[in-house]
């Protein structure tokens, strides 16, 4: 039994596609799903603030966002402004030299290929179809384009994939080693139910990432308390080795 689920005692072993609405449902009853999404821009917002965040920390890269909207009135003066003017901008960001120039070139080459500055026609197309125009601007890979869909107000069936949901996928067996977290949002993406919605899509994302942040933990996890315990190989190896070992330093 965990919380109000019974599992099979071979729950361990069961393969993703099964596994994957016992994960959500459990971390669900956890982090009290439905969550509210956490803001509500437009896609081509979405898409500066999802490359301003690329490996910066929510709070600095918020503030990089907040001062490129309080400098420039659109986005189109973003787009031809001054590099150094947009570069000073950011500057609460990992590597804001590299994230300017890769912002203003995404800005022009969306002008170029639209003849205007907006992403409100991605809502017209599949999900594949968009999230493969969005991988086509320059610094934009499957977590963006994921983020994009999802978090906008686009509100799309799509799921990104941050390091903390990979790496609890990673120790459920979801995704083999072998699995980089690019590759990991198809594979991830392909084992949720047809029938769920954007909603509950996004509760995933959200669940397994609070789930890495506050349990699963990079360094010395807390398997103990962990709600999917009954279902994570290396949850129960590590436990086991610590009952066989308990001075031995646990990987």
């Amino acid at each position: 039994m965990a919380g109000n689920h019974t599992l099979p005692d071979d729950a361990v072993e069961l393969p993703p596609e099964a596994k994957v609405p016992l994960v959500h449902d459990l971390l669900c009853e956890v982090y009290e799903c439905p969550i509210a999404y956490f803001h509500s821009l437009d896609p081509l917002s979405e898409l500066v603030s999802s490359l301003l965040s690329h490996r910066t920390r929510n709070r600095d890269s918020g503030a990089a966002f907040k001062s490129l909207r309080s400098r420039f009135a659109t986005w189109e003066e973003v787009r031809d402004a001054p590099l150094n003017e947009v570069q000073n901008a950011i500057l609460t960001v990992t590597w804001p030299e590299q994230k300017a120039p890769r912002i203003q070139q995404a800005l022009r080459l969306i002008t170029e290929r639209r003849g205007r500055l907006e992403l409100d026609f991605l809502a017209e197309m599949s999900i594949e179809e968009a999230r493969t125009w969005l991988e086509a601007l320059p610094g934009v890979g499957p977590k963006t384009s994921a983020a994009v869909l999802s978090f906008s107000d686009l509100r799309g069936r799509a799921l990104p994939v941050d390091s903390h949901h990979y790496r609890v996928a990673l120790r459920l067996g979801l995704v083999l080693p072998t699995v980089d977290v690019g590759s990991a949002h198809r594979v991830l993406e392909s084992q949720l139910p047809p029938e769920w919605d954007a909603q509950r899509v996004y509760d995933n994302h959200e669940v397994m990432m609070l789930h890495g942040q506050r349990c699963c933990y990079h360094q010395s996890p807390n398997c103990h308390r962990c709600a999917v315990l009954p279902l994570c190989p290396y949850g129960q190896t590590r436990l086991a080795a610590r009952k066989a070992a308990p001075q031995a330093e646990l990987f």
